[in-house]
C-alpha cells in the first residue's frame, strides 16, 4: 500500500451505501472534512436523517465524475456492478469489506490539530488497525495540537528570513522538547 493523504477540497467523493455502514464512512468522511456526494436508493431511516441523499444509484456515466467512491451496505453483485464501472473510469473504488473491490483502504485515524496519524493493515484486520489508533492516541496527547500550531508559526517566520531546512528542523524539535513532547 502506498499511504497518502487526499485533500478533500480538491477531490471529488462520493459514497454509496444503505445503512449502519454507511452511516458509519459518512461520518468518517465528514470529520476529515469531506462533503461526498451521497447516493442511497434504500436507504435506512438514520443514514436518510444524516445526509442529503440522491434517491437512487449512480450510473456508470455518474461515476466517473469522481476521484474516489466508497461503496457500503450494497450486496455484493451491486457493489461489484459499481465498482466495475469506476475502475473502467480510472476511479479508485473501496467496496466496505471486499478486498477484491478495494483501490485503496480506509485507515484509523488520529487528528491532533493538523497532525493527522494513521494506521492500517491494507484490510487485513480492521480490529488492528484500531488497536494501533488507540495507541496512537496514547501516545499523542491532544497537547500536540498547540505545539503544532507554534511550531508552524514559527516555520513561516524562519523562512521569511530564508533559515534553512536544517535550522527549521531544528526549531521545531527545540519547540516538540520544550513542550515534553520527544
Amino acid at each position: 500500500m502506498i499511504p497518502i493523504y487526499l485533500d478533500p477540497a480538491a477531490t471529488r467523493i462520493a459514497l454509496i451505501g444503505r445503512d449502519a455502514l454507511a452511516l458509519r464512512r459518512l461520518n468518517w468522511l465528514e470529520a476529515a472534512g469531506a462533503v461526498p456526494d451521497v447516493w442511497s436508493d434504500a436507504p435506512s431511516a438514520a443514514f436518510a436523517e444524516a445526509a442529503t441523499i440522491v434517491p437512487r444509484l449512480p450510473s456508470a456515466d455518474e461515476i466517473g465524475a469522481y476521484h474516489a467512491i466508497w461503496i457500503a451496505d450494497l450486496p455484493r453483485a451491486e457493489a461489484e456492478t459499481l465498482a466495475i464501472a469506476a475502475r473502467a473510469r480510472n476511479v479508485l473504488v473501496n467496496v466496505e469489506d471486499y478486498l477484491p473491490f478495494c483501490d485503496f483502504h480506509t485507515p484509523a485515524v488520529v487528528h491532533r490539530g493538523k497532525l493527522t496519524l494513521t494506521a492500517g493493515t491494507g484490510g487485513a484486520s480492521p480490529a488492528v488497525a484500531r488497536a494501533a489508533r488507540e495507541r496512537l492516541e496514547a501516545a499523542f496527547p491532544q497537547t500536540w495540537e498547540a505545539a503544532l500550531d507554534e511550531i508552524a508559526s514559527a516555520r513561516t517566520a524562519l523562512r521569511e528570513r530564508n533559515a534553512s531546512f536544517d535550522a527549521l528542523i531544528a526549531d521545531a524539535r527545540e519547540r516538540l522538547a520544550y513542550h515534553g513532547l520527544i
